[in-house]
């Protein structure tokens, strides 16, 4: 009874990930689903990593300015390999047209080069660099900051976009689309929208529309971010039909 237990479940997982081990000359990450899903989990738990792992390791508690600012701490691997990751899975992702490439790749593309040109020191903006979590300083430079902004905002914008004009797409008529691609679509557009929201508070922010002690004492920025990431990776695990499956 246990033994076919084991093999329900692994019969489950194998067709959950689309492993085919009758081909031996491929590799297993060649199906759009199971790549749809895993940019969602990683999108999922970026902001949940970074944070815990500051906790265990370092007992703080707080959250930083920015999820970017976690470059400059003891979480710096998780944030450089998880959003690698994310980048080279967003760069080879195809979709079913030419657009959700074109946009999928420039996210990937500005992914990479916000970590290449990260943001200014904690020292600076929120934190002690002295503390058991800092582990870098990097000499400050205006123009790698204000360029780190432009790479964030491409790169957030260009997942918005999927969200809301590319995942929503269908070539059947209304009428004609299924109850669960129905029920997709209304998640898109309620992800798309919050994460639009999301950077418009971040962008009242840098112009000081919001008062600056009300934005950066409560660490803004970074619950936007992490708002914006988890409607993005919500959004990608709905599309791999992790739930709502036709």
């Amino acid at each position: 009874m246990k033994q076919k237990n084991k093999q329900e479940s692994t019969s489950k997982m194998q067709k959950m990930l689309h492993l085919d081990y009758r081909r031996d000359d491929d590799i297993w990450l060649t199906n759009t689903q199971t790549l749809r899903r895993l940019i969602g989990v990683l999108g999922i738990a970026l902001p949940i990593l970074l944070f815990a792992f500051l906790w265990v390791t370092a007992e703080h508690t707080s959250t930083l300015e920015s999820i970017s600012h976690y470059y400059y701490t003891r979480a710096n691997p998780i944030f450089i390999i998880v959003v690698s990751i994310m980048a080279i899975f967003l760069m080879v992702y195809k979709g079913r047209e030419p657009i959700d490439f074109y946009i999928s790749f420039v996210a990937g593309v500005f992914a990479i080069l916000l970590l290449l040109f990260p943001t200014d020191n904690i020292a600076i903006t929120c934190c002690d660099a002295d503390a058991a979590y800092s582990v870098t300083y990097i000499q400050d430079n205006t123009w790698r900051v204000r360029f780190h902004y432009i790479a964030a905002a491409i790169f957030l914008l260009s997942l918005n976009y999927m969200s809301l004009f590319v995942f929503t797409r269908s070539d059947k008529p209304k009428a004609e689309r299924t109850k669960e691609k129905k029920q997709r679509n209304t998640i898109y557009k309620i992800t798309g929208a919050i994460m639009f929201c999301a950077l418009l508070v971040i962008m009242l922010g840098l112009l000081k529309v919001i008062p600056e002690d009300v934005y950066y004492q409560n660490h803004i920025t970074f619950w936007m971010e992490t708002i914006a990431i988890e409607c993005f990776g919500i959004a990608w695990l709905v599309k791999g039909e992790t739930i709502f499956t036709d």
